[in-house]
C-alpha cells in the first residue's frame, strides 16, 4: 500500500494535483493510504480581540469536518483509504510525526499558494519559496522612473 501525506487548504486547488497522483500508477492501480493534513486558514489578530480560543478552535473543527467531507467523497470512490488530519504547530514535525508514525511516505504540499505571503515548508528539505514575495523597493523605483518619464 502506497502511504501519501497531503497537505490542504483549499479543496479547488488541491483537486488539480490530486489527479495526477491518483492515477499515476498505469495498468492495475495498488490502494492508497491518503493522510490528509487539514491547514485551516490563520484568523487575523484583529478578528483574535473578539472571538475566545474555544470559539476558534470549534471554527477550525468545522472547516476542516467539511474540507475532510470533500476529500473522502474524491478518494475514498477509488477505493482508498483516507486518515484525516488536523495541523497544529509546525508543519515539518508533523511531517516527521507522521513519517514515524505510518512508515514511508511521500509528501503532497498541495496548499494554494498566497499572494505576498510564503507558506512554511513541510519537509526539511523542501526549499522556502520566494516567488510569491512582492518585491516593494523595486516595484517603488520601478513605478518612480515611469512616472518621471511620463511627466517629460
Amino acid at each position: 500500500m502506497d502511504n501519501i501525506i497531503v497537505y490542504i487548504d483549499d479543496m479547488e486547488f488541491a483537486r488539480h494535483q490530486l489527479v495526477p497522483m491518483e492515477s499515476q500508477s498505469g495498468g492495475e492501480r495498488q490502494p492508497t493510504h491518503w493522510i490528509v493534513v487539514a491547514c485551516p486558514p490563520r484568523l487575523t489578530r484583529h478578528i483574535s480581540k473578539w472571538v475566545n480560543h474555544a470559539a476558534r478552535e470549534n471554527w477550525r473543527s468545522k472547516w476542516a469536518e467539511e474540507l475532510f467531507g470533500q476529500v473522502r467523497a474524491e478518494l475514498m470512490s477509488q477505493g482508498d483509504r483516507v486518515t484525516p488530519v488536523m495541523a497544529r504547530g509546525p508543519l515539518i514535525a508533523m511531517t516527521k510525526k507522521l513519517q514515524a508514525q505510518h512508515g514511508n511516505c511521500r509528501v503532497l504540499d498541495a496548499r494554494r499558494p498566497k499572494f505576498g505571503q510564503d507558506l512554511p515548508p513541510v519537509t526539511s528539505d523542501q526549499p522556502a519559496s520566494h516567488a510569491a514575495r512582492w518585491s516593494v523597493p523595486g516595484a517603488v523605483a520601478g513605478m518612480g522612473a515611469v512616472l518621471v518619464l511620463a511627466s517629460e
